[in-house]
């Protein structure tokens, strides 16, 4: 894999082909989550991967997202806040929203990998995914993840915003680098 090629090239996709991807690859891109960063070395993330249609059905409702139900695999993140909260109190939630960011950009990275596309859903109605799907109580849905394989003739376009417009140094707002020299270790 090409990093760089995919970090560029990857891009949110809304369109699936009937094509199915083997469920193994999937399992190998839900793999690569468990090389993220974890506070405190504390693996929090669990995923539920699903084929049902009746269950997918469900799950795009609750995204009140029609196109999550055209893939034929869904991937939802799972995050068991306990022993994280148990560790840090309070702050501990800020780390598990960054922890789950950091395990979905590398699934999502890998599925480019494998030639697949996913979209990452952030929107949904928690209660009724964890009703579909058996959700116990104190487990929270991170993400929904829809995977298949990018449907022909459609031309998904990644927006790409210059570097000068979020780029700072130094402090908010400044856009020059004040000293250009070198400065040695």
């Amino acid at each position: 894999m090409d990093l760089d090629k995919s970090i560029q090239e990857r891009k949110s996709v809304r369109k699936f082909s009937n094509k199915k991807p083997d469920w193994r690859d999937i399992i190998e891109t839900i793999d690569s989550c468990r090389y993220a960063p974890m506070s405190g070395n504390n693996y929090s993330l669990k995923f539920i991967l699903t084929k049902d249609k009746e269950k997918i059905k469900k799950i795009a409702q609750a995204c009140q997202q029609s196109f999550v139900e055209e893939a034929p695999f869904v991937v939802v993140v799972l995050n068991d806040p306990t022993r994280t909260l148990n560790l840090f109190g309070e702050r501990g939630q800020k780390y598990l929203k960054n922890q789950a960011g950091a395990a979905i950009e590398n699934f999502l990275l890998k599925i480019q990998d494998y030639g697949l596309s996913s979209c990452w859903v952030g929107h949904f109605v928690e209660y009724l995914i964890k009703e579909t799907l058996k959700i116990p109580e104190g487990i929270e849905v991170e993400a929904v993840l829809p995977v298949g394989y990018e449907a022909k003739g459609i031309q998904t376009k990644r927006r790409k915003i210059d570097l000068n417009r979020i780029l700072f140094f130094d402090k908010y707002g400044e856009k020059m680098m004040k000293d250009h020299s070198i400065v040695d270790g």
